[in-house]
This record gives C-alpha cells, structure tokens and sequence, in this order.
C-alpha cells in the first residue's frame, strides 16, 4: 500500500462519536496530501460550522495521520468552503445511516403480496 492509502486507512479509524460512519466515509475529509518526506497536509470539514466535536475532532485526525509510518508532519485545515452536505457522503455511509434505500429498483416484498 502507499502512504496515502496507510493515511486513508487511518482516517477510517476516526469517529465522531455521535455518528456510526468514520469521517472519510462521511465525506468530511476534502483532501489528503503527502510528499515524499512524509509531510501530509489534510483538508476537512465538519458537518456544521458549530459541531460539538469541532475543538476535538481535528486534532484526532491529526494524531491518527501523525501515528501512520512514514508520515514526519501532518497539518490539518478546517475549512467550510464547501460546506458539507450529505452528497459528500459514500454510499456505505448513506446505508449505513438509513439515508439511501439500498435496492431501489426493486418493489417492496410488501406490495407483490395480496
């Protein structure tokens, strides 16, 4: 794997603790950088400007990029520019929230039966 995938797989690991998606799932993760030093410039979002976490959950995903091997510096950015909106969102992370029907072609077992 690569040191971005080692990253993403690190971010994987990180929650909001509110929500059961990660926050690279969960669209708030903009951009992951890294050079061949191991220098890793992260982008994120939240999903709201005032979010509970806003003061923790940054410097988590600072400490879970900064523990990757390979990885010398991380600097986090917060940005709401885009805002986050649940399009972001992975389609796991839709399923898993409810938020998208996971077969919807198909009609509901319901409405076959008379």
């Amino acid at each position: 794997m690569s040191l971005h995938d080692d990253i993403v797989a690190a971010l994987k690991k990180v929650y909001d603790p509110e929500i059961p998606v990660d926050v690279y799932e969960m669209g708030l993760i903009y951009d992951v950088d890294s050079d061949a030093q191991g220098r890793t410039a992260i982008r994120m979002t939240l999903t709201a400007p005032n979010c509970p976490v806003a003061g923790s959950l940054p410097a988590e995903i600072e400490r879970a990029v900064r523990a990757v091997p390979g990885v010398t510096e991380v600097a986090v950015e917060l940005t709401f520019d885009p805002p986050w909106s649940k399009e972001r969102m992975s389609e796991a992370a839709r399923l898993t929230l409810g938020m998208e029907d996971p077969a919807p072609d198909m009609v509901p077992l319901t409405r076959l039966r008379r």
